[in-house]
């Protein structure tokens, strides 16, 4: 049985470059948890065990049908209230806004074939095995972000503004304006790796 795996099928999805560029992200399908919070808190490691716990048990119910897939990287879409910091530039709400008042929305990338039914039937299996119960919360999630700016950040993630200086001067000088969330592709797993060894595409939807 041939495994797809998402990071090569999609090799363009899951690569950036040093410097800021304009880019078209097709239309793709992820599990997703969503919640409020600092991502260093427990409330938010509870929902990625979760989410990485559903993501394996679809993987296994669709092997089963001939169908096998490599779990996909993390990803996660980040945002907050823009009326209350309206005043706040892009660099300067990552520095600004406090963690406990960022929205995240966590996800997986799945495969086409993955259904809202295997997704439901692998909710009830991991509540069965782990009584994990964030796992009612997880959607199937549909997202077309369209037009883009994006850019590799390596390093650690304190350190992201530098990089989100750069694009938003990109953004500025094509005459561009923001269109969407916030989102990060976590290339390296932030829990294993050295925090300057980290390789974290974001990426910025636009207009």
């Amino acid at each position: 049985m041939e495994k797809l795996d998402l990071t090569k099928a999609y090799k363009a999805y899951y690569t950036a470059g040093n410097q800021p560029e304009l880019v078209h992200i097709p239309a793709a399908s992820f599990l997703s948890i969503e919640g409020i919070g600092d991502p260093s808190g427990q409330p938010y490691a509870d929902k990625l065990q979760a989410l990485y716990s559903v993501a394996y048990a679809v993987k296994f119910s669709c092997k089963t049908l001939g169908k096998d897939f490599t779990v996909a990287k993390l990803e996660g879409l980040w945002s907050f209230d823009e009326s209350k910091y309206a005043h706040l530039s892009m660099t300067e709400a990552s520095l600004k806004v406090p963690r406990s008042e960022w929205h995240y929305r966590t996800m997986i990338r799945m495969p086409e074939f993955v259904t809202a039914e295997q997704l439901d039937l692998a909710i009830l299996q991991v509540l069965d095995k782990k009584q994990l119960l964030p796992v009612k919360e997880i959607t199937l999630f549909q997202m077309n972000e369209g037009k883009s700016v994006q850019m590799l950040h390596t390093g650690p993630f304190a350190n992201e503004p530098e990089t989100l200086q750069k694009m938003m001067e990109f953004i500025q000088k094509h005459e561009l304006q923001r269109n969407g969330l916030h989102h990060e592709i976590y290339l390296s797993d932030f829990r294993k790796t050295a925090p300057e060894k980290l390789r974290t595409i974001l990426r910025e939807p636009v207009k």
